[in-house]
């Protein structure tokens, strides 16, 4: 599946308000959907470039050999979930999407961003 496509169907989980794929090495966005007046999706897909590279550093500084599989940050009113791309040589990606909490699922939200990141290619 393609950026657009990827997109178009993260926007379409309940609650959706926006979404991106984002570089995490230069915290750019390459492509995103929705935001609006209260959500700028470029200004967010920067500072959670800042979110995913601290997780990492902390991730390496204790010697864990894991990896990130998605972050959650829960606001008052939205939920935030990262989810880090992996496999098909695309390090160093992510998909932002946020979510208005009192209509989404969290639990079919992370699984549904799980199938969007294993059928997007790049």
């Amino acid at each position: 599946m393609d950026i657009d496509t990827a997109l178009k169907e993260a926007m379409a989980i309940d609650g959706a308000l926006g979404a991106s794929l984002v570089d995490y090495d230069s915290g750019m966005s390459l492509g995103s959907l929705g935001g609006g007046k209260y959500l700028n999706l470029d200004v967010a897909s920067a500072g959670n470039t800042e979110v995913v590279r601290a997780k990492m550093r902390t991730l390496e500084s204790l010697g864990m050999k894991e990896t990130i599989d998605d972050i959650l940050i829960t606001l008052q009113r939205q939920y935030h979930l990262i989810r880090l791309v992996t496999g098909q040589g695309h390090s160093g990606l992510f998909l932002y999407l946020a979510l208005d909490k009192s209509k989404a699922n969290l639990a079919l939200a992370r699984h549904n961003l799980k199938r969007i990141e294993n059928e997007l290619t790049v």
